[in-house]
């Protein structure tokens, strides 16, 4: 599943999108909240958005929550069929693209998605407050595979509309509206590394 995902998008286009969707930043955030990366993986921190008041901030959280015990590891893709999260710590994830890995062998294929017709998406996410002096946490949510990533994996994680940013955010919407593969034709894949197998 998704382990792996880019961040590159534009301050300026974020606050564009935020203005076209009439979601409020905090005045004090800067570019410096939305810092740019090729690879975001299990365990780096990285920006979620989530309420703030009447605003959608970008805070810093580290990709996964820790393992639920002494065996397991990260949890970092949540299932969510059949779950009520409106009692749940909702984010969107900001990403300009993620990753699907195919093969056995190492190094495996990697597989790139972007959104048709956006700079980039938001992916459905839930976060928790850190325990001790551990730092937040965020993990994307995870549903049935659209057409357009079933021919790679057989679980995708949710990309939200931008329509729906705000009603996964304030939950206004059932989650089985929201939480769902989005449309054949809506992402675009391309093979960034062919796989060793």
């Amino acid at each position: 599943m998704c382990n792996d995902y880019e961040q590159h998008i534009a301050w300026a286009e974020y606050c564009r999108k935020m203005q076209l969707l009439a979601l409020d930043i905090p005045p004090h955030q800067t570019e410096l909240d939305l810092p740019q990366a090729d690879d975001v993986r299990i365990s780096d921190p990285a920006p979620i958005m989530r309420a703030a008041g009447d605003t959608i901030e970008l805070t810093r959280m580290t990709f996964a929550f820790p393992p639920s015990g002494p065996k397991g590891g990260p949890i970092f893709n949540f299932r969510s069929e059949g779950r009520n999260f409106s009692n749940s710590k909702r984010c969107l994830i900001p990403a300009s693209a993620f990753f699907e890995f195919t093969g056995k062998k190492s190094p495996k294929a990697k597989h790139r998605f972007t959104l048709n017709g956006a700079s980039f998406m938001a992916i459905a996410g839930l976060w928790r407050d850190g325990e001790g002096n551990k730092p937040p946490t965020f993990a994307m949510l995870t549903t049935e595979p659209g057409p357009d990533v079933a021919p790679i994996h057989n679980r995708q994680i949710v990309v939200l509309r931008p329509d729906d940013w705000a009603a996964w955010i304030y939950l206004t919407k059932p989650e089985v509206e929201l939480l769902k593969a989005l449309p054949a034709g809506s992402l675009a894949v391309e093979t960034v590394r062919q796989g060793s197998d």
